[in-house]
């Protein structure tokens, strides 16, 4: 335990309170959830971030995109704007954020993304601009309880499961474990292949301590081939230079590190604005290692590909590391079933 973690406990009981009464305020009515016709199915977490909210709700979107006309709506953590904002063409990650920018750039034009604060206000500008829409995914929107989702969807990591976690700033619970109860479906995601049955009874038993309806599944992270962004010269990638800013980069380095001689690793903060003087810092890095290419995420790849920084990584190779959640597929008909029939107990028809 570091020295100063009890100098945090009392923030940390203060924070609790406050998310306690706020929650105690919905959960009594004093607080209104905003139910609509459309089918709307949420996507959280209680942590801070980093449990694989955006891979899972691409998952969703493939999982889905046979018989759905799905629009993504999220906050748009990070983005330079504020109000409700549709994207299209002109859009970028400063605009709407690198989540759903990157989810926006993967699936367009088949899949609408759309970002804003106030997702109450949201939803009827979504329905208004495309009312083609049958289903909305709300990303990170567990906590966002003045709409009230069709179907919930906690995530939590293998790694640092809600259960053994604590509340902000002690640890990087958003909410007490007691929120746990509102999940209709908890994922527990980045599981190593290798984990034995032993292991997920444990994990079964003690996540039934905070809720004893929801379903559980076990997801792993899938890494697919590096995607080049920029290849001069068809560029092999041997030595690389690791680029990320995510919420934990662990598993990501462990990955890296299995297939590629990693040269340098730049790690930034969750949701990183990248800045002139780290792309400089980043390009230098490759130049004194000349056999190297960047590989980085797909988030961060979208704001790297930023034409402000096009003069200072001209001619250096660029890949993207795809993640996808894997699941078996039986739980992966699971997941599409239970979506098809809130779908059909909405009873949702288009206005045409």
């Amino acid at each position: 335990m570091p020295w100063f973690e009890p100098l945090l406990y009392p923030f940390s009981f203060i924070y609790d309170g406050v998310t306690k009464v706020r929650n105690r305020l919905f959960d009594t009515g004093y607080k209104k959830s905003v139910s609509f016709s459309i089918p709307t199915i949420v996507v959280g977490n209680l942590s801070m971030g980093g449990t694989g909210k955006t891979p899972f709700v691409e998952f969703l979107i493939r999982l889905l995109s046979d018989f759905q006309s799905i629009c993504t709506l999220s906050r748009g953590y990070g983005r330079k704007t504020t109000g409700f904002i549709l994207a299209d063409e002109d859009s970028n990650a400063s605009q709407i954020g690198d989540e759903p920018f990157q989810i926006y750039s993967k699936f367009k034009p088949d899949v609408a993304v759309a970002v804003g604060e106030d997702r109450v206000m949201a939803i009827p500008m979504i329905i208004a601009n495309l009312p083609s829409t049958d289903l909305i995914l709300l990303d990170d929107a567990f906590q966002h309880r003045y709409v009230k989702g069709d179907l919930n969807i906690l995530l939590t990591t293998f790694q640092k499961p809600f259960f053994d976690d604590r509340v902000v700033p002690v640890g990087t619970l958003r909410e007490a474990r007691a929120g746990a109860i509102r999940a209709d479906i908890i994922v527990v995601t980045k599981c190593p292949e290798d984990f034995d049955e032993s292991t997920k009874n444990f994990y079964q038993r003690e996540i039934r301590v905070y809720n004893s309806h929801a379903k559980i599944i076990f997801a792993g992270l899938k890494y697919g081939e590096p995607v080049s962004l920029v290849n001069p010269a068809n560029h092999k990638l041997n030595e690389v230079i690791l680029v990320s800013g995510i919420a934990n980069d662990e598993l990501l380095r462990r990955e890296v590190s299995k297939h590629y001689e990693v040269k340098e690793v730049f790690t930034f903060s969750d949701h990183h604005h990248y800045k002139i003087s780290d792309v400089k810092n980043i390009a230098k890095s490759v130049r004194q290692n000349s056999n190297s290419a960047i590989l980085t995420t797909e988030k961060d790849a979208v704001k790297l590909k930023d034409p402000i920084f096009r003069e200072y990584l001209a001619e250096i190779a660029i890949f993207a590391l795809p993640i996808e959640i894997s699941l078996s597929k039986g739980d992966s008909q699971w997941i599409k079933d239970k979506i098809s029939e809130v779908v059909k107990e909405k009873g949702y028809i288009r206005e045409n």
